[in-house]
Parts: structure tokens; C-alpha cells; sequence
């Protein structure tokens, strides 16, 4: 009897757990992103989206800046998780690289530019900690920390953006040889 009773309060006591986190987002993060996400379709129409779409036009034409610049923008001024939003500026199937670009980024930057994901600072914090009792200086780390980021979300890009277009084509060959 013991036991049915232990199973049947932590059956409850998940939902109730389950409900004060979904209390958590209602109160913490889901209004931050909706003034945030409000606040960048307004700068967007201010600006004109003309001119924020040929900026990105420009700044996504050559692989190289799609996966350094524009991702290094999007976490910067965006910060995580809104920095995600920038690919709608992309083509479809340039969409899933910048993703992975931005998400292999949100960490690397904290060490220099906190603000650009707070949720991960406790990371960098510890490392912090262990640097700063050994005595040294925490900018040079933080510095080779964030060309570190930039490296890897351009590999991390050009991969994903290879593995998508290998996807797609294969994706069209099957279509069409159904079709046929």
C-alpha cells in the first residue's frame, strides 16, 4: 500500500514540478522574448525591410561571412535565444547552417560579451574562477575562446550546409524517380 501511495504523490509531483516550470516561462522568459521579438520587427520596419534584407543579402552572399559575421551579429545584438530569428533572412536551404552556426556560438562569445547568453555564464564564471586563483589573466582566454567560436561555427556551417544540399539533391532524385 506504501508503495502505491509513494507512485501515485510522485506521479503528482511531476505535473506539479511540470507546472511550476511552465509558471517559470510564463513569468521569466516568454514575456522577455515577446517585447524582444516586438522590439526587432519594429527596428526591422523603422530601418525598412528593404534595407535589413539587402544588409543581409550582402552580408550572407559569400560563405565565409554567412557563417562568421552574420552569426557573430545575430548573437551579439539578438543574444540567445532570439539570435535564431536572423535566418529568416537566409534561403531555406541556408537556414539549418545558420542555425547550427549560431547555436555552436552562444557559448564562446560569453567570456567577452556576457550579455549575449546570461544563461551560460556560470560556465564561464567556474573557468573564471580556476583562472583567476592561478593567477592569470582572464583576457587572453576569453579572447582565444571567441576565435575559437568563430572557427568552429564556420566549419560547423560549411559542414551543415554540405550535409543540406547532399539532403536536398538526394531528396530530388527520389522525387523524381517516383515520379517517373
Amino acid at each position: 500500500m506504501d508503495f502505491m501511495i509513494t507512485l501515485a504523490e510522485g506521479f503528482i509531483g511531476m505535473f506539479e514540478e511540470g507546472g511550476d516550470t511552465f509558471m517559470g516561462l510564463v513569468t521569466g522568459i516568454i514575456p522577455m522574448l515577446v517585447v524582444l521579438i516586438t522590439a526587432v520587427n519594429a527596428l526591422i520596419k523603422f530601418i525598412g525591410e528593404e534595407r535589413v534584407n539587402s544588409f543581409a543579402q550582402k552580408c550572407t552572399k559569400y560563405f565565409i561571412l554567412r557563417y562568421t559575421v552574420f552569426p557573430f551579429l545575430a548573437v551579439f545584438f539578438l543574444t540567445n535565444p532570439m539570435c535564431y530569428t536572423f535566418g529568416r533572412f537566409l534561403p531555406e536551404r541556408q537556414k539549418p547552417a545558420f542555425y547550427d552556426s549560431a547555436v555552436s556560438f552562444v557559448h564562446p562569445i560569453t567570456g567577452l560579451f556576457p550579455h549575449a547568453n546570461p544563461a551560460e555564464l556560470f560556465v564561464w564564471m567556474g573557468i573564471a574562477t580556476g583562472i583567476t586563483e592561478l593567477g592569470l589573466s582572464l583576457g587572453p582566454l576569453a579572447l582565444r575562446f571567441l576565435i575559437v567560436g568563430i572557427i568552429v561555427m564556420l566549419i560547423r556551417g560549411l559542414v551543415t550546409e554540405y550535409i543540406t544540399d547532399r539532403m536536398l539533391k538526394n531528396r530530388a532524385k527520389s522525387s523524381e524517380t517516383s515520379v517517373a
